[in-house]
Formats: C-alpha cells, structure tokens, sequence
C-alpha cells in the first residue's frame, strides 16, 4: 500500500509537474495553519482565524493534484496554460484568506473598505475563472476518446467534473447573500473541523459535497464499482445529495440536528 502511494506520487509529478508542486506546497501550507491554531486565540466569528485558510489549502492542494492527473489524459490541450491559470488564481486566493487570517480578520464578505471590496470581488473572480476552464476541461473529456481507459472511469470524471462545476458555481448564492447561513449571520457552530452550522442552514454543506464529486466518483468508480451503468447511477444519486443539502440550507436546517450530533460524537 505504501508502495503504490509512492507510485501515485511519481506519477503525479511526471503528468504535470506545476500542479504537483503547487498542490503539494497547498498542502504544506495546511499542516502550518494547522498547527498554528493550535497556538493563537484568534477569532473570527468564534472560529479560529487558521482554521479557514488550513481548509481552503487542503482543497486548493487536492484539486490541484486531481486536475494534474486529469488533465494528463488530454490530448491537444494546452496543460500548462491551465495549470498556471489555476496556480496565479488559486494562489492569490490562499495568499489572501491566509494575510486576512494573520491579522485576525475576515477575507470572504468582507466589504468594510474599498480595498478589501475589491480584493473579495477578485477572489470570486478567480475562483469562477477556474471553474469554467475546468468546465472546458469536462467538455473535452466529452469531445476526446479515450481507448486505453475504461469506459466507466471515463464517465465518472466526466460526471465529477459537471457536479464539481455546478456546486462551485453555488458559492456565488453565498457570495450574493454576503451569507454562508441561513437564519443566522455567518454562524460557525463549529461541526467537527468543517465548522459546519449545528442550529441553522448552512450552504457551504452543498458546496463541499458537490465540490469533491471531482475527487469521489472516479475514484468509486474505479476502484469498487468497475461499471459504467453503476458509475451513472450512484453519480446522480450523488448530485441529488448535494442537491438535497442545498435545499435543506434554504429551509434554514442544518444537516444534523442535536440529537443526531450527539449521537455522532
């Protein structure tokens, strides 16, 4: 097991060495974050002020290193055009999340000042950049063949791709309500480490499980699966999760309850 992680690792910089080494210095920004909320008491909104930029490095890291090994299977694309694109955008977005986060202050809704308006409209910029270009990554995953790969694995990328782009594109209903709860302001109930709210709506659920269809589905579909009517089955199922979370979010309920948390912990 240990080997075949390895293995991945060479692979992954060998197919595109720009994102790995971006992935992997997200993921060493992370671990920082990580340890340093271990020695502040700053907050933000009752949260510790690392502990967003540590989840955005992780994400930023794993999509990073997903689309490195996707993109690979691509013929006549301009790999490192995207991956640059990916790296300057999502690079400006952690650099920022984590400045704000040094000064114990909020990066996202953040209007307070022009300045701090404009960066905060840069970051959905950015973000929404990337998405489409990924988006045309999915495009030509429909367009392309891909003989040497089995057909299953092929749909759930082309599938995690459609679901990653549509629950991506659900930040800017956060973005327009300046608002990630529902029934209250930016509440951080703090739900295990995703800080999930554990008494009001909360859309960063539905963002979350959409998001890392991208990473999820290929790798069911893979590894346990190995079927194609499967693979399109247990994709929909999938997005009608994420679906369900969002309205759930609108509804103003949280995706557990109480009761249902203490039964967790």
């Amino acid at each position: 097991m240990v080997e075949g992680f390895f293995s991945v690792i060479k692979q992954l910089k060998v197919r595109n060495e720009e994102l790995f080494y971006f992935g992997v210095l997200c993921l060493s920004v992370a671990m920082v974050c990580i340890i340093l909320s271990k020695y502040t008491t700053t907050q933000i909104h009752g949260v510790n002020a690392w502990l967003k930029p540590f989840k955005f490095a992780v994400s930023i890291g794993v999509f990073a290193l997903t689309m490195a090994w996707y993109c690979h299977y691509l013929s006549n694309f301009n790999t490192s055009l995207y991956s640059w694109t990916v790296i300057v955008l999502l690079g400006f977005e952690l650099i920022y999340i984590t400045f704000q986060a040094a000064k114990g202050e909020l990066s996202h809704f953040n209007i307070s000042t022009a300045t701090y308006s404009m960066l905060y409209s840069l970051m959905g910029l950015a973000a929404a950049i990337v998405t489409l270009y990924t988006a045309y990554i999915g495009l030509l995953f429909f367009s392309q063949s891909f003989p040497n790969l089995p057909v299953y694995y092929i749909w759930a990328i082309r599938l995690g791709i459609i679901i990653f782009v549509v629950f991506s594109f659900e930040g800017a209903l956060m973005g327009s309500r300046m608002n990630h709860s529902v029934g209250a302001i930016n509440d951080n109930s703090n739900w295990f480490i995703v800080g999930w709210s554990k008494t009001v709506g909360d859309l960063r659920v539905s963002h979350f499980i959409g998001m890392h269809a991208l990473q999820l589905l290929p790798l069911l579909s893979f590894y346990i699966f190995k079927n194609t009517k499967a693979t399109i089955v247990i994709s929909v199922l999938y997005a009608a999760l994420a679906a369900t979370t969002l309205i759930q979010a609108l509804n103003g309920k949280p995706i557990f309850t109480q009761k249902e948390i203490k039964k967790l912990n």
